[in-house]
């Protein structure tokens, strides 16, 4: 019982997860300050503004026990949004969401990903 005490409070966080940019635009930009609530999401296109393509978000969301909560949408949201933020990005269009699994590194996991987007008729 102890060891088990033990391994709950070094694992602090419920949740890791890891991020990347495919595809990333290397078109020399200003990178403009945007916060994670500024950022949009759709599933969708945005077809009634311009916008180039910063580059493509893939995300995961994992957790750090099998006594923790499933990984979330809103979780995996969060995630998509300080990543796309970090590029400068207005919105992440075409958001998708894998299955929540268990693997070798997590007692479960749920992916995302979408495209940050930046407008350009600001």
């Amino acid at each position: 019982m102890g060891s088990l005490a033990v391994s709950l409070l070094l694992s602090g966080c419920a949740t890791w997860s890891q991020s990347e940019v495919l595809n990333p635009n290397t078109a020399v930009r200003e990178i403009k300050q945007v916060t994670p609530e500024q950022v949009k999401l759709t599933e969708g296109d945005i077809t009634n503004r311009p916008y180039i393509s910063l580059g493509d978000l893939s995300v995961t969301v994992n957790k750090t026990t099998i006594f923790h909560p499933e990984p979330t949408r809103e979780m995996v949201d969060s995630k998509l949004k300080e990543e796309a933020a970090k590029l400068g990005a207005d919105a992440v269009i075409y958001v998708r969401y894998g299955t929540v699994g268990i693997s070798a590194l997590s007692w479960g996991s749920l992916d995302g990903k979408g495209r940050a987007i930046q407008f350009t008729d600001n």
